[in-house]
């Protein structure tokens, strides 16, 4: 998919650059997990599927929006070298927890209470 972008953007002549300097700002999603786990996973997944960059592209092509084609193609590159570092979508257990699998470690476990 990554090479698919990039492909893109030799088509309607960006500048390559575009996609590592907006390359983070697909990441402010992760705001949501300030407030919880499961608005969190909903907040990253929204804008990690590739349902919005594809729509948007479609828009692009259909109303000749070069913007819109700009936008969607860094979108669907970031989410693309997302996957390929395997950051997936996630549930709503916990951050590292991604339909790809565990990112990173698992964090250590909480000590039970002591029994009595």
């Amino acid at each position: 998919m990554a090479t698919v972008v990039v492909v893109g953007f030799v088509h309607y002549r960006f500048e390559w650059w575009w996609l590592l300097a907006l390359f983070l700002v697909w990441d402010l999603s992760m705001i949501g997990y300030g407030v919880s786990a499961v608005a969190g996973a909903w907040t990253y997944n929204v804008v990690h599927s590739y349902i919005g960059p594809g729509l948007l592209l479609a828009y692009a092509i259909v109303a000749d929006q070069r913007w819109a084609a700009f936008v969607s193609l860094v979108w669907a590159f970031h989410i693309a070298v997302d996957r390929l570092l395997g950051y997936g979508l996630k549930f709503t257990s916990a951050f590292h927890h991604t339909h790809l699998g565990v990112v990173g470690r698992e964090p250590p476990a909480r000590p039970s209470s002591p029994t009595v």
